[in-house]
């Protein structure tokens, strides 16, 4: 999962299809909402940092994720950021924080629902009492559609990237093997070929690793892309 490949060209493809900036604005919103005071982050699933780099100008950040490549892109981007490469269910910092937020999807790599639990658990425990669990799940059991066929194309200073795959569902999870084509100036063109599967949870199933982990919570379905955020407060 974001093997090297993958990370070398995450940057050119999703900077130009995710608002970045507008997410951040409103993963802040949705904390000061609940905490006020919050001066504190931590991104479980940071990625190659992108929402970090927004986020830190009103945060005293830190980031974790389990691919190395990730990491070390978002530490070139990030200096002096305390980043992790880490796993969501074992990771852990010697403090806490007012905010914990996981975006885009990342739970939806955990591969049943006792690990979905897990990792919950161990956001919360990095959370201050009052503090605020932020979660993008992946798209939600009941409004799966099955699949769909993936393309797009996209450029930048550099060169030139297109994809295409489906995604379809195998054994109750969804699945997608999706093949890229890389143009970089006069170098080869180059192919490879990236495959994930992210797991189906149920609202109820997330709702329930929310209350396991001591965070009352609510679900948003509208306004966060197409798969809603569901917002939790770490009991006192």
């Amino acid at each position: 999962m974001y093997e090297e490949d993958f990370a070398r060209v995450y940057d050119d493809i999703y900077r130009r299809h995710k608002d970045y900036a507008g997410e951040a604005d409103r993963i802040r919103a949705l904390a000061l909402e609940h905490r006020p005071e919050a001066s504190s982050l931590l991104d479980v699933g940071c990625g190659t940092g992108e929402h970090l780099a927004r986020l830190r100008e009103h945060f005293d950040v830190a980031g974790v994720d389990l691919s190395s490549p990730m990491i070390r892109i978002a530490s070139a981007k990030l200096p002096g950021v305390p980043l992790l490469q880490d796993d969501m269910r074992t990771f852990g910092f010697e403090r806490t924080f007012d905010v914990v937020c996981s975006m885009y999807s990342s739970v939806g790599y955990l591969a049943s629902a006792d690990d979905l639990v897990t990792a919950v658990k161990n956001m919360a425990h990095h959370l201050r009492p009052g503090g605020v669990l932020i979660v993008e799940p992946w798209i939600l059991r009941e409004d799966w559609n099955g699949g769909d066929l993936v393309q797009a194309g996209f450029e930048n200073e550099g060169g030139k990237v297109v994809r295409m795959g489906r995604w379809t569902t195998r054994e109750g999870r969804s699945h997608v093997e999706m093949h890229y084509l890389v143009a970089t100036g006069s170098d080869p063109v180059r192919h490879f070929v990236d495959e994930q599967e992210l797991s189906l949870f149920s609202r109820e199933e997330y709702e329930t690793a929310f209350r396991s982990a001591g965070c009352a919570v609510e679900y948003r379905p509208q306004g966060y892309a197409d798969r809603g955020i569901f917002v939790g407060v770490r009991e006192a």
